[in-house]
């Protein structure tokens, strides 16, 4: 066995061993002198009996970093490559490898790495260990895996003036390129912390990234949530020390006090070397990357994320791209969210959030997820629950609520189509605002979601993008469609671009804001709003007011929205998170029906937003001119951003346009744009006249099939009342989990 302990004698600090201006700090000062102490003490044994496992391909600087790191922490380190192998075989790495071929080499490496019995050391892995899954199972026991994620153009850069015969695998007819990409399967497998490292970044740098990571890694303290109306001044003793994590915002929603949930110390930055790092990435690599940096491993850990994001998007989007980039005309571009399996930007969101849900809930208790939409989260919720695994269906239900008039046909046919054992819709004689109203009441009346814990043994928790978890997806595909346009050339990274996203309930476009706070260089964000423009008004002047305002249905019911919730976080944000001003401001539009912003807020609000809005002839006229000139067909929402783009850009940097759904969705209105006199009312017969225009994007194959399948499927109504919903939700968990 090769044995290397850490015996470190602990270092006693008395009165002598300290200099005049440490004893006097720690006399008069005693808090100070323990935070001094605390941070010295916490450096000196963030190892403990752990070893730090650096990991990644040849070339990526495990070595050179590994030395730092140990010289860092005082602690012994081993290189797998030359204090292991070629000190066990007596020999240099390439003769063993020449000696005994590929595989061979693979099984000896394997077999040195599991008699190896190392403690608070710092270990740099060869390229190839992680290939060895004895080994690597062996050595992980002990240790925390970091992966040092380094892109692979930077690697073959780095290896061209250094000799290869190390590599393993390497040989006529296979590149190093194939080398490299064929082990990403194996660094990903044993990961527990991954470290971004660009190209030119010195080993220095990177060694703190990593000890900072493991930090992370072991501090899950540092990332807990707060409600956007909670007031640190105001916290009681008892609200600090019952600390809410990513895991407990996930079932929980919405916060006890009416607020919404956001990360107490913000959302993690990346340089820009790290988002550089991500330009060749694919989209789901991109995703697990962010997502990994956004939700702490102690929540899901790194492989199980993986696994949530691979099986989210990997085979449910038409689109091997999954949120593809598309010259529209000029500096514009059009970011099509549409490829998932109900045709809507909601699907990103909603193909990854059951699973992260079902993966964080207690085994103990039932759940009921209650969603208010108005109009694609519908089909797209019920669709991502009906995909849970079986045995989490009988413990996992959803109930739907929408506007029963407030939706097009064909949203309608996809929300009743897509019902299932464990998920159902109903419609309610009223508008979005009062669903969405009503779900807020329900979960903040503690008597009733007492009653249903006791009685059914079922807990509330909600999918709409009140949930902090809907909105991390969202960052990703912003962040995505940059890196695409610097990858395709039309930009240089660090160059700005605008973006432009029809908006109702400010979820989409306050992912964005959270993009360019994270580091994406987005100059203003576009604000698009239909007749319903309580936004647009909001944004000009700084005053919320509904007083008066009637909702007006247009051909974008998606954003045919009047109290916008998310809207909520980013006010929160501006306000240096000001919980007892948002809570003010709140309660006034609640109770008066307004709220105005102070100057200085609005100045600032003013630096990320700009907005405007369209008419619904101006929505039809502008789908008209785009297919007259380019044969694309937009759908009513993008219809309108793309109004306002022309209206409100500048035209000095590119602008991306968030295509937020398929026309097929809405197809009378789009048949009506292209001026098509009869028009059938049967859904499936608009789809198919649509088809034969044969019209750039093709008809959405998930939304065809839905219809097919759906007939005249039923569903309940309700009449616009809370007790009436009250008891639609006990009834349903009474046929269900009872």
């Amino acid at each position: 066995m090769f044995h290397i302990f850490q015996y470190q004698p602990l270092r006693l600090i008395t009165q002598n061993s300290l200099s005049s201006m440490c004893l006097k700090l720690m006399l008069s000062r005693p808090v100070a002198f323990a935070q001094i102490w605390k941070s010295w003490f916490s450096s000196h044994s963030l190892l403990g009996k752990k070893n730090i496992i650096l990991m990644g391909p040849p070339g990526a600087g495990k070595t050179t970093t590994g030395r730092i790191v140990g010289q860092k922490l005082d602690c012994p380190v081993i290189d797998i490559d030359d204090d292991v192998l070629e000190t066990t075989w007596n020999m240099s790495v390439s003769k063993k490898l020449r000696d005994v071929g590929y595989e061979e080499f693979l099984e000896e490496e394997g077999k040195a790495l599991l008699n190896l019995s190392a403690s608070g050391s710092v270990i740099s892995l060869s390229g190839s260990n992680p290939m060895h899954a004895a080994g690597m199972q062996h050595i992980k026991k002990n240790g925390i895996v970091v992966y040092l994620d380094v892109p692979t153009r930077v690697i073959m850069s780095r290896l061209k003036s250094k000799e290869m015969d190390r590599i393993v695998g390497l040989s006529p007819g296979i590149s190093l390129k194939d080398v490299l990409q064929f082990r990403k399967q194996f660094y990903k497998r044993w990961f527990d912390i991954r470290v971004l490292c660009g190209g030119d970044v010195a080993a220095e740098v990177v060694a703190e990234k990593v000890l900072d990571a493991v930090k992370r890694y072991q501090d899950s303290e540092l990332e807990t949530f707060v409600s956007t109306r909670s007031s640190r001044s105001g916290r009681s003793m008892e609200e600090d020390s019952h600390k809410l994590y990513f895991s407990d915002v996930v079932t929980q929603g919405l916060a006890l006090d009416g607020g919404l949930f956001v990360p107490e110390r913000g959302l993690p930055k990346f340089t820009a070397e790290e988002w550089q790092g991500l330009i060749e990435a694919t989209y789901i690599e991109r995703a697990q990357v962010i997502l990994e940096r956004c939700i702490h491993p102690a929540d899901i850990p790194a492989s199980k994320l993986a696994e949530i994001i691979e099986s989210a998007y990997g085979e449910n989007f038409s689109c091997s791209k999954v949120a593809p980039v598309r010259h529209l005309a000029g500096n514009q571009f059009l970011l099509e969210l549409f490829h998932g399996p109900t045709a809507s930007f909601k699907d990103f969101a909603l193909q990854l959030v059951p699973h992260l849900f079902a993966y964080c809930i207690p085994r103990s208790c039932n759940y009921l997820i209650l969603v208010a939409t108005s109009g694609d989260t519908g089909s797209a919720v019920l669709d991502g629950f009906s995909r849970l695994h079986d045995a989490d269906k009988q413990r996992i239900a959803l109930v739907n609520f929408f506007p029963e008039d407030g939706v097009s046909p064909i949203q309608k046919s996809q929300m009743i189509g897509c019902q299932k054992e464990n998920a159902w819709s109903v419609g309610v004689k009223s508008d979005f605002d009062f669903c969405q109203t009503a779900i807020k009441q329900i979960f903040t009346n503690s008597d009733f979601t007492g009653f249903l814990t006791v009685e059914y043994g079922t807990a509330l928790a909600a999918a709409n993008s009140i949930n902090w978890a809907r909105l991390l997806p969202q960052i990703v595909y912003h962040a995505s469609a940059y890196l695409d346009l610097v990858h395709q050339g039309i930009i240089s990274f660090g160059s700005p671009v605008d973006i432009c996203i029809p908006t109702g309930n400010f979820g989409n476009i306050l992912a964005a804001l959270y993009a360019k706070m994270m580091g994406i260089p987005i100059r203003k964000c576009i604000c698009a709003s239909n007749e319903n423009n309580v936004l647009t008004d909001f944004i000009r002047t700084g005053v919320y007011d509904l007083r008066g305002r009637k909702l007006i249905s247009s051909f974008s019911p998606a954003v045919d929205i009047l109290k916008s919730s998310n809207l909520e976080r980013y006010l929160h944000l501006i306000a240096n998170e000001d919980g007892q001003l948002v809570t003010q401001l709140f309660n006034q539009l609640e109770n008066q029906g307004h709220f105005q912003l102070r100057k200085d807020l609005l100045g600032k609000l003013q630096q990320d937003l700009v907005a405007g809005w369209c008419s619904g002839e101006d929505c039809l006229a502008a789908i008209h001119s785009v297919y007259s000139t380019t044969g694309y067909i937009l759908d009513t929402h993008t219809a309108v951003a793309k109004v306002v783009a022309d209206r409100l850009q500048d035209r000095t940097c590119p602008i991306i346009i968030s295509s937020t759904a398929h026309y097929s969705k809405f197809a009378p209105a789009i048949l009506r744009a292209l001026r098509i006199a009869e028009i059938n009312q049967n859904p499936l017969s608009q789809l198919h006249l649509l088809s034969s225009y044969s019209a750039l994007p093709p008809i959405h194959w998930g939304l065809l099939e839905t219809l097919k399948k759906t007939g005249n499927g039923d569903h309940q109504v309700c009449a616009a009342d809370m007790s009436v919903l009250m008891s639609h939700i006990e009834t349903l968990i009474q046929n269900h989990f009872m």
